[in-house]
């Protein structure tokens, strides 16, 4: 049997200072206490580490694009100086002058944080930095984060990083303007771009009508452009100080350029033009707040989701109905977008954060889709929807508009002026390549399959002049005294190295999406392909009789009035009355069984 009493340990019911308590039964019970001490904190922290969330992260840094994540700037040599302005450059080139810094950020996307000395020094050499390759920088915004054991405040922060490239070639993106008639798209665009807010009765948008019918009904029913500009620190420059568009241009290294569409239906031919010939980069679909979705709304937002067109949706007119009323119309947006034949992750924007991030995740993620709240009579909520243009990056990055660039000119006809004193003018969008004045293209084909050479005098873009147009832009050429009954919407002018070859038939994969009996060889319908619109007929449906509703084949088409130059690859919507279809052409008929035959190439060219 042990005697506790010799062994160092203490009974139950002795004292501490009692018999048989030597130094070493002093200094267990100490001991016994430290480690249950220590046992205790140890739960403790366990307990707390389990309720405090995790570090927050973002996606890893990725090598290609416009992002780039530093942890700190601080004081560094004057060789990591100019590494990290290289690094910089490199950056804006791949956003095509933008990039977006992260301060505070592990390269991991662990958001680390920093403390206000070390932020504001980073600041500072950021701007250092930007100042050496030519820009400016804005500070999109701060945010704190709290996880660490000490429980310090600290912050990162975001950073965009902007400069006028070297060529003056500012970054241009193209927003197509959607939403049914009278929703308030054309005065939106009106107070946007010119600077001031709307009366209440349509004032705003009379600068933006071509014709007279439009200025005595109100409603748009030609394509219009407006353009908005944003400067290297990110303020808004538009018309509201007298500039000219020249001006805009100068100043602007960022412009945005609205395609005004039209919201009647009996104006949806138009409207479907301009949404494939001018190829926009996004759309904003326009809702009145005391109407909800009605009208064309649903049609138009079909039409840029089977377009592939990336979608925001701006809910206008907030000042003329209650609070109540502008959430109903918001809860059936987000059900609509919801639904399974749209599959959107709607997300309201309601504060500058939102905006932020918004603009970020909208182009990041196909499903996202921002929702607006805002009044042009009030000017409720609108400095949101510019914070969300400025910070929007374009979709394409460097690689691929260089690829684009290096391919052989390609422009796309979709408009056709005479102007006094200069002579014909075409409107349109360069495909690929690269354009400059004196430049010798073929533009075709004509009724009878033909390609005619012409030569390029001056080029706008934005209403001001420009010497070299690139792939993916818009702009006007002034083709001197070239006769323009020869020429029509559809036409493309390229390269005569090209050898373009024409079509009259062409195979699509194609699925029906509506149709109210069966679509079977022999139907009519009108055919949009890029600038392209034709009436074609059905020649046949390979392996079916017939399609209904939601079935898709592969089917033959044949133009009925003059062959085509069209693209393999090009997305295809047709429609006639209620029928609607989308795909993309998959094959291009040989001349041979073409109906229009092909000449030789060197025949189809002619001197005028």
């Amino acid at each position: 049997m042990v005697d506790l009493s010799q062994s160092g340990a203490v009974s139950p019911g002795h004292s501490r200072h009692g018999p048989g308590s030597g130094n070493n039964a002093k200094k267990t019970p100490k001991k016994s206490r430290t480690r249950r001490g220590k046992r205790g904190r140890r739960r403790r922290n366990k307990k707390n580490n389990k309720n405090r969330p995790p570090p927050p992260y973002l996606p890893p840094e990725a090598e290609e694009g416009n992002i780039e994540y530093k942890l700190k700037l601080v004081n560094p040599t004057q060789y990591r100086f100019e590494h990290l302005a290289t690094q910089l450059k490199w950056r804006l080139q791949e956003g095509r002058g933008e990039a977006v810094y992260q301060i505070g950020v592990e390269d991991n996307g662990l958001l680390v944080g920093l403390t206000e000395a070390d932020m504001r020094a980073s600041l500072k050499t950021l701007k250092r930095m930007a100042e050496k390759v030519g820009a400016d920088i804005t500070l999109l915004r701060e945010r704190e984060v709290e996880y660490d054991l000490d429980r310090n405040t600290r912050k990162i922060a975001e950073v965009l990083v902007r400069k006028v490239p070297d060529d003056q070639q500012f970054l241009d993106l193209r927003v197509a303007v959607l939403g049914n008639v009278d929703s308030g798209k054309s005065t939106l665009l009106g107070v946007l771009t010119q600077g001031e807010l709307d009366n209440g009765r349509g004032r705003a948008r009379l600068n933006l009508f071509r014709h007279l019918h439009e200025i005595q009904s109100g409603r748009t029913s030609s394509i219009s452009f407006e353009i908005l500009g944003f400067n290297s620190k990110g303020e808004v420059v538009n018309y509201s100080e007298s500039r000219t568009a020249e001006e805009i241009c100068e100043s602007s290294s960022k412009m945005i350029t609205f395609i005004d569409l039209a919201g009647h239906h009996k104006y949806l031919k138009t409207t479907i033009f301009g949404l494939t010939s001018y190829c926009p980069d996004f759309a904003m679909l326009v809702v009145s707040a005391n109407t909800g979705i009605a009208g064309t709304t649903r049609e138009h937002l079909g039409l840029a989701m089977a377009l592939k067109v990336p979608i925001f949706i701006v809910v206008s007119k907030v000042d003329l109905c209650s609070r109540g009323t502008v959430e109903r119309t918001v809860r059936q947006l987000e059900r609509v977008l919801k639904q399974p034949g749209c599959n959107k992750v709607p997300m309201v924007v309601s504060n500058p954060d939102d905006a932020v991030t918004a603009a970020q995740q909208f182009t990041q993620s196909a499903c996202i889709t921002p929702i607006f709240t805002l009044s042009s009579v009030s000017g409720e909520s609108l400095d949101l929807l510019k914070v969300f243009l400025n910070i929007l990056p374009p979709l394409s990055n460097s690689k691929e508009q260089e690829e684009l660039m290096q391919q052989l000119t390609e422009f796309q006809v979709d408009e056709i002026y005479s102007v006094p004193e200069v002579g014909t003018v075409v409107g349109g969008t360069l495909y690929s390549g690269v354009c400059r004045e004196g430049e010798r293209l073929v533009v075709g084909p004509t009724d009878d399959g033909r390609f005619l050479r012409l030569k390029v005098g001056s080029i706008q873009r934005n209403r001001s002049a420009c010497r070299v147009l690139r792939a993916g832009q818009a702009a006007t050429l002034a083709l001197g005294s070239f006769d323009r009954s020869l020429l029509r919407k559809g036409m493309v002018m390229v390269s005569p190295k090209m050898n373009p070859t024409i079509c009259c038939q062409f195979e699509a994969a194609i699925v029906l999406l509506f149709h109210a009996k069966t679509f079977r060889r022999g139907s009519q319908v009108t055919v949009h392909v890029g600038n392209v619109r034709q009436t074609a007929i059905v020649e046949c449906l390979h392996g079916k009789d017939e399609l209904r509703t939601g079935e898709r084949a592969v089917v033959r088409f044949r133009f009925i009035k003059h062959p085509e130059y069209l693209r393999l690859g090009a997305k295809l919507l047709f429609r006639e009355g209620v029928t609607k279809g989308i795909g993309h052409v998959s094959r291009l008929l040989p001349p041979s069984q073409n109906h229009y035959q092909n000449q030789s190439h060197d025949q189809n060219l002619q001197e005028l």
